[in-house]
């Protein structure tokens, strides 16, 4: 079986994730079965093959950052072959530096940001603070990217955070832009420091658009994730599977690409 790694992956902690899970499907009017919880992930994982996770969560208030971080930091020393830990920071925060200094000293090896939840834009001054931070920590950012009822992360967001900080590795989530992905792809592919992932778009694109997106930013640059717990692996990978890649192009999104952008 191809190995894969999950390059998108919520968790929480047991006595919350119900909850979380209920907002996830609130937010996006979703129906979902995953729990959300580290088991229910493994588990879920392990039908299509999955060897690494990319793990995270989101801060939606100063005072969560250090407790989420805790908590992802937790797991990745209880899962340490399995879990790769991205850090979580807002940009209310009063000391976004300690935040961060924080995270590097639990052991994350990057950051994630979801805009839309942190209800902050892309191109204004509190995420070039959040930037600046990161990008002098020389770690990957990883971003929720789009969404048609928001204007807080969508490509004319994105690309100033970009212009901003080209030495930044960026993932964008989604091919760069949830609900707008063609249109995302038209104004960011080919920009060198940006990466996207696969995750809750393949369920709204036909395999042929697929093809042409990942071609657009170079198979080399684009991960497979299931954003789990919206998605299941084993419908994502049915997706993905429909797309005509050649078996290189494969074993690159679903394991290498994402390999070296973790340094596994």
């Amino acid at each position: 079986m191809q190995k894969v790694i999950n390059a998108h992956c919520h968790i929480y902690p047991e006595k919350i994730a119900s909850k979380a899970v209920e907002g996830i499907k609130d937010f996006y009017d979703l129906k979902m079965s995953l729990n959300g919880k580290t088991d229910d992930l493994i588990k879920d994982g392990n039908k299509v093959g999955v060897v690494h996770y990319l793990i995270h969560s989101v801060a939606t208030s100063p005072k969560q950052v250090n407790s989420i971080n805790e908590f992802i930091s937790y797991e990745v020393d209880q899962h340490p072959d399995l879990f790769t830990g991205f850090g979580t920071l807002h940009p209310d925060s009063d000391d976004i530096q300690g935040d961060f200094d924080y995270l590097i000293e639990l052991g994350l090896k990057g950051v994630k940001l979801h805009p839309d939840f942190q209800l902050f834009a892309l191109n204004e001054k509190r995420a070039f603070d959040l930037g600046e931070v990161i990008n002098a920590g020389e770690v990957p950012l990883l971003i929720h990217c789009g969404d048609f009822r928001y204007n807080y992360s969508n490509p004319e967001q994105l690309i100033p955070f970009l212009d901003k900080f080209p030495e930044m590795t960026v993932i964008g989530a989604h091919f760069a832009g949830w609900s707008m992905w063609e249109e995302a792809t038209r104004q960011l592919a080919g920009r060198e420091n940006l990466y996207v992932d696969l995750s809750s778009s393949l369920y709204a694109l036909s395999p042929e658009t697929a093809k042409e997106l990942i071609h657009a930013y170079g198979t080399d640059k684009v991960l497979w994730g299931t954003d789990y717990p919206m998605w299941d692996a084993v419908s994502e990978m049915e997706y993905f599977n429909k797309i005509d890649l050649t078996d290189e192009e494969r074993s690159m999104i679903l394991y290498e690409n994402s390999a070296k952008l973790l340094k596994l």
